[in-house]
């Protein structure tokens, strides 16, 4: 199914149930989705070659909150 294949469906259904106020917020989801699919999912995850990696700081040996 394409986004817009679901957004049509899922725009008729609101309307069905009288939810027509949910149309803009549907339309937002879509556009939302689009944008994720196009998204250069190739570099997620690395750092940029400029900036060294975060690490999260390790915790105490003892357990115990700082």
């Amino acid at each position: 199914m394409t986004i817009e294949d679901w957004h049509k469906c899922a725009c008729e259904d609101a309307g069905s149930r009288g939810l027509e106020d949910l149309k803009p917020l549907l339309a937002t989801l879509a556009d939302a989705m689009r944008a994720l699919r196009a998204a250069g999912w190739e570099d997620v995850g690395r750092a940029p070659a400029d900036q060294g990696s975060v690490e999260a700081p390790a915790p105490p040996a003892d357990g115990a909150p700082k």
